[in-house]
């Protein structure tokens, strides 16, 4: 606010494209210390269209002779398409399946969980993995969802669609081995709760929370990293994509696995691999 309308006519498209090269990163000092300030791609593509909009607004208004935002093109920052892919390689899928199957890595506390959990745990990797399914996806799933004898399943997609799944052997062998060997019997599952497949210790379907956290903890094994340094879901779905485009298989068949509205968002996985 305390720029005059006069020095707005005075900047150029160069000087923006400077200040926005200088936000990577600058330093600040400050009493006794020197702080370096760092800004990712996202900020600085968050300030540029904050400068951008400013300058419009005022050419809009016959407040500038001249629209300067033309020019802040040398400056080149990504577009959110084409932000990293987080995404678990093949290796640490394995380790990862290992640590649900055998309960290795886990700490004495997690442990104790697993062995009443493992087969409910493992089911729900290999769902994520194999489908590429959403966390609300999974955690909506129910036990009528599933026609063992046509080797099909149901899920609830985003705008009210539902989409037909087919199932292979792994995932048909790992829900078996959880319906018939873990899950709660009747008169342990609370009430509203009894078609829910995935149940918590409490006889409840789990919530969304509750999953996010199982993979964090699962992939955090897969990783060699901390807890809190584990993927979420939506890293299981970039895995599954990637897995399956690195297999040679057609993105238009990865775009109808996923659910993409758009296939140019199923081609960033497609990129990633190639990188």
């Amino acid at each position: 606010r305390e720029i005059k309308l006069d020095e707005f006519r005075n900047i150029r498209a160069v000087d923006v494209n400077l200040f926005i090269d200088y936000c990577r990163s600058y330093r600040v000092e400050k009493e006794n210390e020197i702080v370096v300030f760092e800004n990712t791609n996202k900020t600085l593509a968050r300030k540029k269209s904050s400068v951008s909009v400013l300058f419009k607004q005022l050419y809009r208004d016959e407040l500038l002779d001249k629209n300067i935002t033309d020019g802040f093109d040398p400056i080149r920052v990504p577009k959110p398409g084409e932000r990293e892919i987080k995404a678990l390689q093949d290796d640490e899928v394995m380790i990862m399946l290992d640590a649900v199957t055998t309960g290795a890595s886990l700490t004495p506390k997690e442990h104790q969980y697993w062995e009443k959990t493992r087969k409910r745990d493992k089911a729900i990797l290999i769902l994520f993995l194999t489908y590429g399914l959403r966390l609300f996806e999974l955690q909506q799933l129910n036990v009528s969802s599933f026609n063992f004898n046509r080797g099909e399943f149901k899920i609830y997609r985003k705008r009210d669609k539902e989409a037909i799944m087919p199932m292979n052997k792994s995932v048909t062998e790992v829900l078996r081995d959880y319906l018939d060997n873990e899950r709660p019997s009747d008169e342990k599952i609370k009430e509203g709760h009894h078609d829910a497949l995935f149940l918590s210790l409490q006889g409840r379907r789990m919530t969304e929370r509750a999953i996010r956290d199982l993979v964090k903890k699962y992939t955090s094994i897969g990783l060699a990293t901390s807890r809190k340094g584990g993927y979420s879901p939506h890293k299981l779905r970039a895995t599954a994509a990637t897995s399956l485009i690195g297999r040679g298989n057609s993105i238009f068949d990865v775009q109808a696995l996923l659910d993409h509205e758009q296939v140019t968002t199923t081609q960033l996985y497609a990129s990633h691999k190639m990188n």
